[in-house]
């Protein structure tokens, strides 16, 4: 149920982003008065779902769901429709308007969503803000990754700087490792104000391990809640009792708690805890998955620091958010070029995993919206066969005068294409691969 859940959000969000990237070709098209003969949700090679025909255009839904296109009269693009391309140039065609026309057609699709993920992230903020808790208000200090812990690091730290950048939530410590080549982190231990070094590479390091969370915000294990169907119950565990040890480990604090549980899969552990001042004790089964059923008392550890947004207030704010992600995300493409990066590289199931596991309003926009950011950039990129490779052509010939040639636009379409096929195999492949061996 998990999957078809995570696999609805990220069709029904590709499905937004695509359309809406398409429109804005198909809008600046129909302005300039050149034919769109296709308008298509998903791909439709020998068949399509649905269609029907207005006007000059064809309006359908394909049977193939990595995408969605326009096919624009007199335009070499992945239709490759070099029979029309050998006839003479039309009015309505693409090939016979000015430069100015052809790029503004060309970047229509990035501009529109560049101007949905603003939008979006300007919603989001109008109706939910937006909350955190800042890594000075944690009163317990962080939990760290063991690989953090080797460089020096301690639970009970607080980071909080990285080179010159401040950190406010215990998410910024692994982006700012990673994001800034950091050769510094300043910690707060326990009062002192102490700096570690950062060895070269541990950014790379944090990616080619997969560490999902190299620091969490660190509190007391306190029982909350307790699955009905679960082994705690069985074991008498209740809500309020706090936990001590287990196997005679420190077991007070959540993350370290969790380490011992999923350490003893399939086993049973013995649980020290104390419930009304009264120290007590249990023996407990651990399930396959490393669970005992229980959840832990957290909100009552932390100050959330909340900002709420007029309608008006939250436009700068959600076109700094677009922004911001649009920085971070360009800063990340240069991991792409390690060997650590390559490993991570992901498809279409990489992208659905982001999506939770539950339909969540919030999640799914705010994904939406970073997704919006990325499509635009990815598209605008340099590249034969996307919109960037377009806008290219068309630049050399603004500044030139001099238009290329059809064939040479043909042989780069083909090479644009193959490159992109062979991107879409190995992300996708990466999916195949971590799915089965990871």
């Amino acid at each position: 149920m998990d999957i078809l859940i995570k696999a609805g959000q990220l069709i029904l969000s590709l499905s937004i982003l695509v359309v809406l990237h398409e429109f804005g070709h198909f809008f600046f098209a129909k302005l300039f008065k050149t034919r769109v003969e296709k308008f298509y949700l998903f791909f439709d090679p020998w068949f399509s779902l649905f269609k029907f025909k207005k006007g000059d255009t064809e309006y359908g839904v394909g049977w193939l769901p990595l995408g969605g296109y326009v096919k624009i009269s007199g335009m070499i693009d992945e239709s490759m429709d070099k029979e029309a391309m050998a006839e003479p140039p039309k009015d309505y065609e693409f090939r016979s308007k000015p430069a100015y026309q052809r790029l503004l057609i060309m970047v229509g699709g990035v501009l529109v969503n560049f101007l949905l993920a603003f939008f979006i992230f300007w919603m989001i903020l109008f109706k939910w803000g937006e909350s955190h808790i800042d890594v000075n208000d944690a009163k317990f200090g962080l939990d760290f990754h063991p690989i953090a812990k080797e460089i020096g690091l301690l639970d009970g730290d607080i980071v909080t700087s990285v080179d010159t950048h401040k950190v406010v939530t215990s998410k910024d410590i692994a982006s700012l490792l990673i994001l800034e080549d950091a050769k510094q982190l300043t910690v707060n231990r326990n009062g002192e104000v102490l700096t570690i070094n950062i060895p070269e590479g541990f950014g790379k390091r944090i990616i080619g391990e997969e560490v999902r969370s190299l620091a969490e915000l660190r509190f007391p294990f306190v029982v909350d809640s307790v699955l009905p169907k679960g082994n705690a119950i069985d074991a008498g565990l209740q809500k309020g009792d706090s936990i001590v040890t287990i196997n005679g480990e420190d077991a007070s604090f959540f993350r370290e708690a969790t380490a011992i549980i999923e350490s003893n899969k399939g086993k049973r552990v013995t649980i020290a805890f104390v419930r009304n001042n009264e120290p007590m004790e249990t023996r407990c089964a651990v399930s396959d998955d490393g669970k005992i059923g229980i959840g832990p008392k957290v909100n009552d550890y932390f100050n959330v620091t909340s900002v709420k947004y007029g309608f008006w207030e939250a436009l700068p704010a959600g076109i700094n958010k677009g922004v911001n992600t649009l920085v971070g995300y360009v800063k990340q493409l240069k991991l792409v070029f390690s060997k650590e990066g390559v490993s991570q590289l992901g498809g279409f199931g990489a992208i659905g995993n982001m999506f939770p596991p539950t339909w969540n309003w919030y999640s799914f926009w705010s994904l939406t919206g970073f997704l919006s950011i990325v499509l635009a950039f990815m598209n605008i990129l340099p590249i034969p066969a996307l919109d960037g490779g377009h806008v290219l052509f068309l630049l050399y010939e603004i500044i030139t005068g001099r238009k290329p040639s059809d064939k040479f636009l043909e042989y780069a379409q083909t090479a644009g294409m193959l490159l992109l096929l062979t991107l879409l195999l190995f992300a996708n492949g990466n999916d195949i691969f971590r799915a089965i061996f990871k």
